[in-house]
Formats: structure tokens, C-alpha cells, sequence
């Protein structure tokens, strides 16, 4: 059964992969035998990992300043990624932001657009690049990594949600372009106990665990790995347009 997830002689590429479910994601990917590009705004972080991930596995990493929410910077990490190795087997778009705003009427047309370029726009960008060069090369898989605020969204984050929302349906859409080589899935988390977590009233959020999640508890980042590890490999040859909902039971839907 390891065979099946093995992905010796693959590349993964990873946005907003030099912390949090992403780093997870990286680290998983090059132990289970993929060169990795770890792509994220803090180079400097992306340059740390791909150390680690050198020594701890021998696999090459290549790291790179990368703006999800930027267009040009889509193509040039397509050009890098194909220039430095001439495939891509693995594309995870993790790169996410959710900025606070004191409420819906308070929302800047900034922070709508920023939030919107980042969690969608990029997405998009990169999986019609990517996605095009996998399906002519022979297969792939993407792996869009949304959010529970896609089918069970709050007041406080609705910029965010709708975005993930259309990610979603974006992954449906590349599912029937890209296939039947390309494969499109979705990671869709609920609450992780990633460094984002640090912001959060603890108290609060562990009350609320308590009364509203069945497990009763937030997720640690490693939790990603298993669905991580399935999409991305010839375990879930079969699988695509699917999402898979990690959130401790939390949402009621599916998506």
C-alpha cells in the first residue's frame, strides 16, 4: 500500500508553502520522495525550509518569493517551475489571507480586492498555467486548498468565504478541462491550530470546541498530510473534482 503513495520523480509545487499546512505539505511530499518548490511572499522563510527539506530528505527544494495575488507572479513561477525542472506533477495552491473588518458596510474596496486576488484570482491563474502544461505532459493533480468558510461562513469573514466558495467551483471546472490525465481536488480545513491560531482568544475558541466540534478540538497541522498525501498521489487516481472536508465534524456540509 506504500507504493501508492510514493512520488519518487515527481514535482510538488506548494504557494504559501513555508509555514502552516503548507510547510506540512512540503515536508510530507519530498519524505514520500518529490522535488519540492516552496513558493510564499517571505522568501527568507521559503530559503529555511528548503534547507530543512534538503537535509532531513536529500530531495531538491527550490524556494521562491511569490504574491498569489499577482498575476505576473503566476507566470514566472510557472516559468521557474518548468525552467528548474521541466514538469510539475503536484500543484497546491495553500496560499490564503482572511483580514479582519469591523463589519460588511466597514469593507474597503482594497481589502475586498486583495482578498479576492489572493484566495482567487491567483488560484485561478496558476491552475490554467499549470493545469494546461500538466494535461499536455501527460497528468498531474491540483489540490486547491479552501476553507469550511466556503459552506458555513461567518459574519466576520464573507470576503474571504465567497472566494473560497469560487474556488470550489473552480476546481469542479478544472476537473472536466484538464481531465481525464489532470486531476482537480479540494482541501477544505476547518479550524487549525497553525500560527495563525496565536491571534485567537483560546479560552473562547476551546469553550466553542467543547460545544460545536464532535471532536472537540482544533486541528494540528500534521492532520493535513494524510488527504495531502492522497490527492497528490496514484492513490486517488480516481478522484477528481472532489472535496475533502477536514474539520474535526465541525460543517454539517459537504460542499
Amino acid at each position: 500500500m506504500s507504493d501508492m503513495f510514493d512520488l519518487s520523480g515527481r514535482v510538488a509545487v506548494v504557494t504559501g508553502g513555508s509555514r502552516g499546512l503548507g510547510r506540512e505539505m512540503v515536508l510530507a511530499f519530498a519524505e514520500h520522495g518529490a522535488d519540492v518548490v516552496i513558493a510564499s511572499r517571505k522568501v527568507d522563510a521559503c530559503d529555511a525550509l528548503a534547507a530543512e527539506v534538503i537535509e532531513r530528505t536529500g530531495r531538491r527544494a527550490v524556494a521562491t518569493a511569490f504574491h498569489a495575488g499577482r498575476w505576473d507572479d503566476c507566470a514566472a513561477l510557472h516559468e521557474l517551475v518548468y525552467a528548474e525542472f521541466g514538469r510539475c506533477d503536484v500543484l497546491v495552491n495553500n496560499a490564503g489571507m482572511s483580514p479582519l473588518y469591523p463589519s460588511l458596510a466597514e469593507v474597503t474596496e482594497e481589502l475586498f480586492d486583495k482578498v479576492m486576488s489572493v484566495n482567487f484570482k491567483g488560484p485561478f491563474r496558476l491552475s490554467a498555467l499549470f493545469g494546461a502544461s500538466m494535461a499536455a505532459a501527460g497528468g498531474g493533480s491540483i489540490i486547491n486548498v479552501s476553507s469550511i468558510a466556503a459552506v458555513a461562513p461567518s459574519p466576520g469573514e464573507l470576503v474571504y468565504a465567497g472566494a473560497k466558495s469560487a474556488l470550489n467551483t473552480l476546481t469542479t471546472g478544472l476537473a472536466h478541462e484538464y481531465g481525464p490525465t489532470v486531476r482537480a481536488n479540494v482541501i477544505m480545513p476547518g479550524p487549525f491550530l497553525t500560527d495563525i491560531a496565536t491571534a485567537w482568544d483560546m479560552d473562547a475558541f476551546n469553550e466553542r470546541a467543547e460545544r460545536e466540534i464532535p471532536l472537540r478540538r482544533g486541528g494540528q497541522a500534521h492532520e493535513v498530510v494524510g488527504a495531502a498525501l492522497y490527492l497528490a498521489s496514484d492513490a486517488s487516481s480516481y478522484t477528481t473534482g472532489a472535496v475533502i472536508k477536514i474539520d474535526g465534524g465541525l460543517a454539517h456540509r459537504a460542499g
